[in-house]
């Protein structure tokens, strides 16, 4: 176990709710009056995440598996979650033997798999499974679907303001994208606390950042690697991973199957490259930040990115959960020094 048997404090979850390991049709389960809490965001923003680490090490995870896994493993040992939905097809290639050994312990699992590569017909049978699942029909999650987008559209906008008006810094769009995953466990309450973001974002002044950048790449489990660019002129105008995780409504679809077919997330390195290359342009970029996590197989993406981007782009490998380590602030400066050299 632990060096220290007793873990960190967490909000109670509520026992109707489902956990999510990654992004799903949330429409889905919210039709079904299911709550839904994303458990990547529940354990990385706990007062002590590498707590729920050491438990998996513990239990006979290897230190060669991901840190995210093992702390999701942590969280579901720990927090007395009886209930999860399980990406097994699309996402980390452990999250199915992650399940396994959670079965005995778990009273409800639910799984969905992105169908690879992406096939409309697939993914529309697949959407009607889960939603038969949850007793729930594909009809009705359209219509959940539909009540969203006012929060979607809200979405949007504040990542218009991130990288147009730079009113809304990088370290605040990936909290806010990120969070759109499970809409806080609370739909309506989020909304709300959005509404009273944009507000606020809306009156303050425009920044005037020396450089724009784009962090690709799964979320950091770095935490302050946002707020140390910020610090040294650079602006994140450019989130990627964490904007598809909120599906925009400025990446319009009709129906759901469209819009889980246009999420590239799920679907191999080349639907990625089509979007960020459209989104350097159209935000301007000077310089790409590809964030790794190690013992990650998306890792060996990034042949592919330096191959097919013609961008500055800079590769920084993250293991477990705390602020940036020396090396990695040291590599980032020098980044960004060439980055300011080549503006003359």
């Amino acid at each position: 176990m632990p060096e220290s048997t007793t873990p960190p404090s967490l909000p109670p979850f509520p026992p109707d709710a489902l956990g999510i390991t990654s992004t799903i049709p949330l429409e889905v389960p919210l039709a079904a009056s299911r709550r839904v809490i994303d458990l990547n965001n529940l354990f990385v923003r706990s007062a002590d995440p590498s707590w729920f680490i050491r438990r998996a090490e513990a239990e006979g995870f290897p230190r060669t598996c991901c840190s995210w896994i093992r702390g999701l493993y942590g969280l579901l040992r720990t927090a007395g979650i009886e209930g999860a939905i399980f990406v097994t097809g699309g996402d980390c290639s452990n999250t199915h033997a992650m399940m396994e050994t959670l079965l005995p312990a778990l009273r409800t699992v639910f799984t969905f798999s992105f169908p690879v590569p992406p096939a409309r017909e697939a993914l529309h049978l697949e959407l009607e499974r889960f939603a038969a699942a949850f007793g729930t029909t594909l009809a009705a999650a359209e219509a959940m679907s539909r009540r969203l987008a006012p929060i979607r559209a809200a979405l949007a906008e504040l990542d218009r303001l991130t990288w147009q008006e730079l009113r809304v810094t990088g370290a605040e769009n990936h909290q806010w994208l990120v969070s759109a995953s499970d809409f806080g466990g609370d739909p309506d309450t989020f909304a709300r606390d959005l509404e009273r973001f944009l507000a606020t974002a809306r009156a303050r002044p425009a920044r005037r950042p020396a450089l724009r950048l784009g962090v690709l790449g799964v979320p950091p489990i770095m935490t302050d690697l946002h707020i140390f660019l910020e610090a040294r002129g650079a602006a994140v105008v450019y989130n990627e991973i964490p904007r598809q995780f909120a599906m925009l409504d400025d990446q319009p679809a009709a129906t759901l199957t469209d819009r889980y077919l246009a999420y590239t997330y799920p679907y191999g390195v080349g639907p990625r490259v089509t979007d960020i290359r459209r989104e350097v342009e159209r935000r301007r970029l000077d310089g790409l930040i590809h964030y790794t996590q190690a013992f990650c197989h998306r890792q060996i993406h990034d042949i592919v990115f330096r191959r097919e981007l013609a961008i500055p782009m800079l590769t920084i490998e993250g293991e477990a959960p705390g602020p940036c380590d020396p090396r990695t602030r040291l590599r980032l400066e020098s980044f960004l020094e060439i980055l300011h050299e080549r503006q003359g």
